[in-house]
């Protein structure tokens, strides 16, 4: 079977559905590889590349549907090309089939089996087929970089002869892919960068990338994922008023707002009000994602860059992705090769649309001239939401430093607490052992008491628990090696000596060392 990609004919649109390299990979599983003259360009990845890979470059995009067994796209279809489609033939793209429900049916009508990237549910197999996730990956971080373009000042904070620069306040609405990418982008430029998404769960997700989570005083249980499809659901009225007022709040501190809420097969929700824009100073940004749903601010335009009476620019650019297009077109392919790795179980070049699989049965949006649209729910659990958890009560620095002292001197008493354990097994030992056991069993018991006493004497912030037994062994070492270095035989002297100079090191070097890191904090 032939897998073939032909040019994107949407306006603008640079990114590709095969590179080389993946065309590379769909050989591995069998398949001849065509492409239409042309349809890498804007990508970065000439014709030549693409036959140095053995893909077959037609003319026409006529002939390439006519050729290809399996299409694979990046945008949905135009109606011409569904018109170009075959009985039998199967295509791969983005369609959003809520919004593309009559080419859908014209698809199905055709025979023509179409699998919607879009509709690959986000459970955890599929994580390498979401398309929607590593688009919206480089959406985020585009964001950022788009805002920066049109924000008048730096990111970080700044102290110069000139005067101090204040670092930006940005604000991202939605911690999912697109913004999580946001968030790590605007911290790594130095900005101050605050989150709000529903699901507090992911608050440890925003705080350990740098931001700070936006926490929105309502108790209101959020949809399980698993019910959705790993997707968002929409909020209650109650619960979206007291998240509209928190925005209200923030409005105008923020420099940057960058907003990515979206619901599947729905409009996008408003969450950025035009009172929140008029609120906001001169020279903000707003970056809307989902300006192609609507928006979540209505005053943005599709695809277009607009500044508000207050001087507030608002960005609706919906091809983030296609400005990087060579990466875009990357993970874009990849997520197409691991699609049909799925659908070639056998490697032998030969489709199998097993509709008992959730990930393509998920997917498939048309089969054997039906429309499988709306799928059943996935069978397994889409990727686990956490329960919140609650916040630790933060200590003051005395509190701290007491439970540091109390851990280590339990450690220590459960280590003696071993030792003795041990002594007094050994003491039954020697009870039926010869009489010459006992002196040394006296060695080993005033070696194990003077070694802890000059160990307990040291600072605790010195060495760990783990540090203290062993220089507390070591100490025991070297006392009773001293003790029998008196001793007649030469061997005994011999491994004595040996005892005292390596546990001599042990315990030297490591105060050393904890001497030299010390020094590290200190001031010069």
């Amino acid at each position: 079977m032939k897998i073939g990609t032909p040019k994107e004919i949407f306006e603008g649109e640079a990114r590709v559905a095969m590179t080389p390299d993946s065309a590379l990979q769909l050989q591995k599983l069998g398949y001849a590889c065509v492409i239409e003259a042309g349809a890498g360009a804007a990508a970065g990845f000439s014709d030549k590349a693409y036959q140095d890979a053995g893909v077959e470059v037609v003319k026409t995009a006529a002939a390439l549907w006519k050729a290809a067994d399996v299409v694979a796209k990046v945008r949905p279809p135009s109606e011409a090309e569904v018109k170009k489609m075959n009985e039998g033939q199967t295509l791969i793209s983005f369609f959003y089939p809520v919004a593309n429900e009559a080419l859908m049916k014209q698809a199905a009508a055709k025979g023509a089996n179409v699998i919607a990237m879009d509709m690959v549910p986000r459970i955890s197999r599929a994580q390498k087929m979401d398309a929607l996730s590593s688009m919206a990956n480089i959406a985020g971080y585009r964001a950022v970089i788009e805002a920066g373009n049109n924000f008048g000042r730096f990111f970080t904070g700044q102290i110069t002869a000139a005067g101090k620069v204040p670092p930006a306040k940005v604000l991202v609405v939605g911690a999912g892919v697109a913004g999580l990418a946001a968030i790590g982008t605007a911290t790594s430029l130095g900005a101050i960068t605050y989150a709000f998404d529903v699901r507090p769960e992911v608050a440890e997700q925003v705080e350990s990338m740098g931001a700070e989570f936006v926490y929105l005083d309502f108790a209101e249980a959020v949809q399980d994922g698993a019910a959705t499809g790993g997707y968002a659901a929409p909020s209650s009225p109650e619960f979206r008023e007291a998240q509209l007022a928190k925005f209200r709040e923030l409005a105008p501190d923020m420099d940057i707002v960058i907003t990515t809420a979206l619901i599947p097969n729905r409009e996008a929700p408003e969450l950025w009000t035009p009172d929140m824009v008029a609120a906001m100073k001169p020279g903000s940004v707003i970056v809307d994602l989902a300006a192609e749903r609507g928006g979540n601010c209505k005053l943005t335009k599709m695809d277009e860059k607009i500044v508000t009476d207050n001087g507030v620019t608002i960005i609706g650019y919906t091809d983030f992705p296609s400005r990087m297009a060579a990466q875009s077109s990357t993970l874009y392919a990849t997520n197409i090769r691991h699609m049909m790795t799925d659908l070639t179980p056998e490697k032998d070049g030969q489709i199998v649309h097993n509709m008992e699989d959730d990930v393509i049965r998920g997917a498939t949006v048309t089969f054997n001239k039906d429309v499988t649209f709306p799928p059943p729910p996935p069978k397994v659990a889409a990727i686990a939401a956490q329960k919140p958890k609650e916040k630790a009560k933060e200590l003051t620095p005395e509190e701290k430093r007491a439970k540091e002292i109390a851990a280590f001197k339990q450690q220590t008493r459960n280590q003696v607490a071993l030792l003795g354990i041990g002594g007094a097994l050994l003491l039954g030992v020697g009870l039926v052992a010869p009489a010459s056991f006992m002196q040394h069993f006296i060695v080993f018991v005033l070696a194990v008491f003077v070694g802890f006493q000059v160990i307990w004497g040291v600072a605790h912030s010195l060495h760990t628990p783990l540090m203290a037994i062993t220089n507390a062994i070591s100490s025991i070492i070297i006392l009773g090696a001293l003790m029998q270095i008196g001793s007649g035989s030469i061997l005994v002297i011999l491994l004595a000596g040996l005892s005292v100079f390596m546990a001599g090191i042990n315990i030297f070097g490591g105060f050393l060392v904890t001497r030299r890191m010390l020094a590290m904090f200190q001031k010069s």
